[in-house]
């Protein structure tokens, strides 16, 4: 594993992970020994939707192509592979694990099961970092992985580790050609309101000018000549009184009321500017998609298969069962 992984294990920290198609998986976090050996056999790869999780991905079988490092896995492999805490050491039945996910088997160990045209048997391609990895693996018990920040990169396993890294890339290929997949999407509509500005409405006030008519009553003096005879009482009373023969006036001070206008400003109304909601029912017309499935057996017989919502395999409504081929 020296020559296509290189001399130093601190290269491979934070370097990019792709898997056997070349697609990326994720970035090299951490670099774990084999605590007999000192030999680096595992790596964590960064992954998720925000990088916030760390996968255990084997180091044997791969590959240094250019500055990434090239897995023999896919990348949904990787991603599928069990959770295990990254902050400690790798125990036994946490390795035991990741072994039987990847389709590995133990360095030193027969294989779980056989591949046509291949040996089980650790042989040459092993090499001599493979035969001192598995010498210091045969005890489980003595098997614990921790970090490591220096020591040059060796390979354990190398043979037997690659010959069933190959049978698993083999299974997973062979599966899905078994059962293929599709995702099938649609589009969902979600409707709302949202506020926005509609208009203005506004108060002024001006001054108009209007005539009043009123009838006022007005009062006037007026002279006039009122003559009383002279009686006999009234002579004896001014006996001794000779009146005098001559000119004379009398001066009388007449009045008159006159009109007179005057005006003063009173309150006489308050006014309120309010709002008030009304709610009122809009009929809202759009279109969505969605992507239906057609089915055809090979037989001319295609028919369009309207999904179920995520209820697993639509079944039957009160008919015969699926229908068999004769």
């Amino acid at each position: 594993m020296n020559a296509p992984l290189g001399e130093n294990p601190q290269d491979l920290t934070k370097m990019n992970v792709v898997d056997a198609e070349g697609t990326k998986v994720g970035s090299v976090q951490q670099i774990y020994r084999d605590d007999a050996t000192d030999a680096p056999e595992w790596i964590t790869v960064r992954t998720g939707l925000f990088g916030m999780k760390e996968t255990f991905v084997p180091l044997a079988g791969g590959r240094r192509v250019g500055d990434e490092l090239q897995v023999p896995y896919t990348k949904d492999q990787i991603k599928d592979a069990p959770r295990i805490d990254a902050d400690g050491h790798l125990e036994p039945a946490e390795e035991e694990r990741l072994y039987r996910h990847y389709g590995m088997s133990r360095p030193g160990t027969a294989p779980t099961g056989t591949v046509p045209g291949r040996t089980t048997t650790t042989g040459a391609g092993m090499g001599t970092a493979g035969a001192a990895g598995a010498a210091g693996m045969h005890r489980p018990e003595e098997r614990r992985r921790e970090r490591t920040e220096s020591a040059p990169l060796a390979g354990a396993g190398a043979g037997a580790g690659a010959m069933a890294m190959s049978r698993g890339r083999d299974d997973a290929a062979r599966s899905k050609e078994q059962n293929p997949e599709m995702l099938v999407s649609e589009e969902h509509v979600e409707i709302g309101t949202e506020a926005r500005e509609a208009g203005h409405a506004r108060l002024r006030k001006h001054v108009e000018t209007e005539e009043v008519h009123r009838t006022v009553p007005v009062s006037h003096d007026e002279a006039r000549i009122r003559r009383e005879k002279i009686t006999e009482e009234d002579r004896r009373k001014e006996r001794g009184q000779q009146p005098k023969l001559g000119d004379g006036e009398l001066d009388v001070t007449l009045y008159e009321e006159q009109v007179v206008v005057r005006k003063e400003n009173v309150p006489v109304e308050r006014i309120r500017l309010e709002t008030e909601r009304v709610t009122e029912q809009q009929e809202v017309n759009t279109e969505v998609h969605r992507e239906e499935v057609e089915f055809d057996d090979g037989k001319g017989t295609g028919r369009r298969d309207r999904r179920g919502r995520g209820q697993g395999p639509e079944r039957g409504r009160g008919g015969p069962g699926p229908e068999r081929g004769r």
